[in-house]
Formats: structure tokens, C-alpha cells, sequence
């Protein structure tokens, strides 16, 4: 993270070199930084990038912790909102429609807002900014990361000549709107091949452990299991319980190019990856939010994967070039 927060500081003093003196900032500016849920390791690398930016720029970031509690979000989003004590809001929103009305009269209020990560808005197949007014718009398109998955376990199934092949789809939390937004992107590209047949599936929760009871009790009820994809916890979880059941048949992708998973493909473990960079998505947002605050400047949409290598994709042939930027 050194480097990161470096390279954040120079692109904030480049961003944010030229300031107009008809707009000035306020004296001290205040950020409210809506985490979804600080512990998640995901999250911390995110946090520690923004904040990072705003140190270099002298400003104040104050963290809500909504520990994954949809309710307990917008009650610390009508607090930030009513305190009058901050000029800028960075969300995360848990359900991407309820933070909209207050997202809403914040930047009615004059408070700038950018969102990061989450979609903030009713449609998960865009990532251009969908509440009029936002700062910028720094998220992971769910319907693409969903579509890179499944022509990803397409292309293992066949590179192994599995006929049938069959998969085991591992959920986050079953039914969530994010999940059934991956799920179904993934689903549209592997239904088209007769040969890929989906014979189980399972929840991970973002969860280690979860996940590798619930691979478990798939390989035990599966034996003729061929391939298990879903996010990098729930894959790390799945090499422990095929690791317990002596199975190194099984073939695994994920999304996330955690740590973990980048060395799983570089290794040959994992058959690809899906990159997700939420350091990045930290460092631009703030970069954005505070740009926003002192010059009025909108940055619109902001995709934290642009610059990497097959947008984002990791394969045993690229994976030398990424560098996990959460431990998974």
C-alpha cells in the first residue's frame, strides 16, 4: 500500500493543481465515508487509499461503519446529511436503490457525493452515473464481471475436454440484487453450451469457512464435480475442501484478483481470474470527491480496471502483471 499512497498523493496534487479562486474551498473541508463494512478485507485496502488522498490534501475523512446493515446505511446517510458538517459523502451503498432519495438531497443541499464500488441506481448493467447530479461514479459493472465469468468456465470446459462439464456455482448471499445481477449475466453466456450443465450451488458469504462447508457438502453430494466458480473467498474456501477430500480434478475460477487469487493463477490452482481493484476505486473516488469540492468539477464515470491488462482479466499467460490489491 506504500506505493499506492504515494502514487495517490501525486495524482491528487496533478488533479487537483489548479483551483478556481471564484469557487473556493471552505477552510477545512469534511468527508463522510459510508464503508459498507470496515472489517471486510476487501474494504480496507478501499478506506486506506481515499484516506490516504484526502491526508495528502489536508482533508478530514470521518468513517461510518454500516457492518453490512442496509438500514443501519441510510440512518448514518440521514445523519451525515442533517449534521451540516460536511461538504463531501463517499457511499458504498449496500441496496443500490435505498441511498438514491438521500443521495439526492444531499447534492440538492450543495453537498458533492461520489459513489464507489456498489451501484448506486436501479440498473446493474451500467456504470455510468444514474442519480443526476453525482460527482463521479467509480464501480465494477456487475452484468460484466458476471459475463467474463461464465466465457471464462466456457473456455476451461472445453481447454479440458469435460463433456458434460459439470459446474457448481458459488453465490455471495443467494438472492441478494448484486448476486442475481452476476448470476445472471454468467448465466446468459454458459446456458448457450448443452454441454455445461450447473449441478449445484452454494453460498460463500465473502467467507472462508462458509465456503468450504458449502463446497463440502457439494463435493460429497457431486462427485463427478468438474469445476466450481464464484468470488475469490469462496474459491479459497472451495481449494480447502478439496484439499480435506483429496480432489485435484476440480477446476476453479473466481473474480476478485485478490492476493490469493492472482497466485492461484500464476500457479496453475485457479484455471482465471476476474479483477476487482478497490484500492484503486478508493484512491480515484477521493481523488474525484475531493477535485469536486474545490473546483465544482463533475468527473462522471470512473472504470478502476481500465488500465489492466485484458481489462482486467487474469489468465496464467497475464497474471505476472497484476498485483492483488486485497489479500482475499
Amino acid at each position: 500500500m506504500t506505493g499506492l499512497a504515494a502514487s495517490a498523493a501525486l495524482l491528487s496534487s496533478a488533479t487537483l493543481g489548479i483551483v478556481s479562486t471564484a469557487q473556493a474551498a471552505p477552510k477545512t473541508i469534511r468527508v463522510a465515508y459510508l464503508s459498507f463494512a470496515v472489517s471486510n478485507s476487501y474494504d480496507a485496502p478501499m478506506l486506506a487509499a481515499a484516506k490516504a488522498v484526502a491526508a495528502a490534501d489536508g482533508v478530514s475523512v470521518t468513517v461510518f461503519d454500516a457492518n453490512n446493515n442496509p438500514a443501519t446505511q441510510y440512518t448514518q446517510l440521514q445523519d451525515v446529511i442533517t449534521s451540516g458538517r460536511y461538504q463531501g459523502i463517499i457511499t458504498q451503498p449496500i441496496v443500490s436503490t435505498n441511498l438514491v432519495p438521500l443521495v439526492q438531497k444531499a447534492i440538492k443541499k450543495g453537498i458533492k457525493v461520489v459513489n464507489i464500488d456498489q451501484i448506486l441506481g436501479a440498473s446493474y448493467a451500467t456504470d455510468k452515473p444514474q442519480v443526476r447530479g453525482l460527482s463521479a461514479n467509480v464501480v465494477f459493472m456487475p452484468t460484466r464481471i458476471g459475463t467474463l465469468m461464465g466465457t471464462q468456465v466456457v473456455s476451461a470446459c472445453g481447454s479440458k475436454k469435460f463433456n458434460p462439464c459439470n459446474i457448481a456455482y458459488m453465490y455471495n448471499i443467494k438472492g441478494s440484487t448484486l448476486d442475481t445481477a452476476i448470476y445472471n449475466a454468467f448465466n446468459k453466456v454458459v446456458s448457450k453450451h448443452s454441454n455445461i450443465h450447473q449441478v449445484a450451488n452454494g453460498s460463500g458469504y465473502f467467507t472462508i469457512s462458509l465456503a468450504d462447508t458449502a463446497v463440502a457438502n457439494i463435493l460429497q453430494a457431486n462427485p463427478n464435480l468438474n469445476l466450481i466458480v464464484g468470488s475469490d473467498q469462496s474459491i479459497e474456501g472451495a481449494q480447502v475442501a478439496l484439499a480435506s477430500a483429496n480432489n485435484k480434478n476440480v477446476v476453479l475460477v473466481g473474480f476478485g484478483a485478490s492476493a490469493a487469487g492472482i497466485a492461484g493463477v500464476k500457479s496453475g490452482a485457479w484455471y482465471s481470474d476476474v479483477a476487482q481493484a478497490p484500492a484503486t476505486e478508493g484512491q480515484e473516488g477521493m481523488i474525484a470527491l475531493v477535485a469536486a469540492i474545490k473546483t465544482g468539477k463533475n468527473m462522471g464515470t470512473i472504470d478502476p480496471v481500465a488500465k489492466l491488462p485484458l481489462h482486467g482479466l487474469v489468465t496464467k499467460a497475464d497474471a505476472s502483471h497484476f498485483t492483488g490489491e486485497w489479500p482475499g
